[in-house]
């Protein structure tokens, strides 16, 4: 794929290796006829070979330990790595993908499994079912790709269903991230999937364009029938390439309070061996019943870089550095096991939290990836330890399998 800055489903460090990006088919033709030849009658081409079906994915273990959790062993503000001094099972996680062929009318299908304690934490809510398969198991994508042709090859897609964001550097699937705990933007400040339909464009080696129309954040079904509308455009210059997005939609229930926002990633090459990202989110929401202060609007801005770098073919250094003002608690109170302490007054001081993260990627055994993390916590809050801390150092050890 170009170095344009991905969407959740294309995007770099993410889900080639799952297979969900298709290759287009090339056509096999019959041998050509010589000048003195006479082609039998039904001579004709050999039909192209049917779009192959896949399966691929992961399975995931690791070990966690915090310096201070909240009783009995709760880290809290984390997403996936929140108990301490605990062995997980992770994920285990299995793509099945038909791809399209992008130079013909064409169709193909994609849906993500995932079981595991990451799983937990993901459901999508919503009246009518929410397509969890219980506590530990998830359907965290399923859609149809309708493809129509173009002159320039790259066609244009249609996709229906259950997708993940379009949002943000990391992904859902933290083998495909740059350090192995999910940050506070991926957190706080983005949704995880939505429900609806998506329109692709690539007009260009340069540029592409996603456009989505859903039921809202982490949504299956909703009774008022409100939509959110997301957009991005991708734009790749050499090295160098930038992502832009905006959203606008009703996200609480019961209520026609609107929230939006805008996020820009930038993704930078560095040579052959390192790669930086940063990403900026600013958000608002209406004022509203489910807000901790109801009578005012909420907004939050976040910022965070990556940086990962190649010290040898089997071993990677990547570290994560990330801020979020969260002026009124609308994205963190009472969030992951973070304490409310945001009870509306008119002396309130923003929620401002920041991570430094470091790990190494580590790649000695075959379809192995051994990933040992040290990470660092700040809040302006007491949010850790029982609520009498807020800072708070966390180690872990991670060890998946792709396949």
């Amino acid at each position: 794929m170009s170095p344009l800055i991905r969407t959740r489903t294309l995007r770099l460090l993410s889900h080639a290796w799952l297979g969900a990006v298709a290759t287009p088919l090339a056509a096999k033709t019959a041998p050509l006829a010589g000048p003195d030849t006479v082609p039998p009658a039904a001579a004709a081409s050999a039909p192209a070979p049917p779009p192959s079906f896949k399966l691929s994915g992961y399975a995931e273990g690791s070990y966690v330990y915090a310096s201070k959790a909240t009783d009995p062993n709760v880290v809290v503000g984390h997403l996936y790595d929140r108990y301490s001094n605990a062995f997980y099972l992770n994920a285990f996680k299995l793509v099945a993908d038909r791809p399209f062929d992008s130079k013909k009318v064409d169709a193909g299908v994609h849906a993500d499994l995932l079981v595991g304690q990451n799983a937990e934490v993901l459901h999508s809510s919503g009246t009518g079912g929410t397509f969890n398969l219980g506590l530990p198991g998830e359907l965290e994508q399923m859609y149809v790709t309708l493809n129509i042709p173009t002159a320039n090859g790259n066609g244009v897609q249609f996709k229906v269903g259950k997708m993940v964001t379009l949002m943000g550097v990391e992904v859902i699937e933290d083998v495909a991230n740059p350090v192995w705990s999910e940050g506070n933007q991926f957190t706080y400040v983005e949704n995880f999937t939505a429900t609806g339909v998506e329109f692709d464009a690539k007009p260009s080696s340069a540029v592409d364009i996603e456009l989505r129309v859903s039921n809202g954040w982490d949504r299956i079904v909703v009774t008022d029938g409100q939509k959110d509308f997301m957009g991005r455009i991708g734009i790749a210059a050499g090295r160098t390439s930038l992502a832009l997005l905006g959203y606008f939609g009703d996200q609480e229930a019961n209520t026609k309070a609107a929230r939006y926002g805008a996020e820009a990633v930038l993704t930078q090459k560095m040579g052959k061996s390192a790669t930086l990202w940063i990403q900026a989110d600013y958000g608002k929401e209406k004022a509203n019943a489910a807000l901790p202060d109801p009578t005012v609007d909420a907004s939050w801005w976040a910022v965070g870089g990556w940086l990962s770098v190649d010290l040898s073919p089997n071993l990677n250094f990547s570290a994560r550095a990330d801020y979020m003002n969260d002026a009124e608690g609308a994205r963190t109170a009472g969030a992951f096991g973070l304490t409310s302490v945001f009870a509306p007054a008119a002396t309130y001081d923003p929620h401002k939290l920041w991570t430094l993260t470091g790990n190494l990627n580590i790649k000695t055994f075959p379809g192995v990836f051994i990933r040992p993390e040290i990470r660092y916590d700040h809040s302006s809050y007491a949010v850790f330890d029982n609520g009498t801390k807020g800072t708070l150092i966390v180690g872990a050890l991670s060890v998946a399998f792709q396949f």
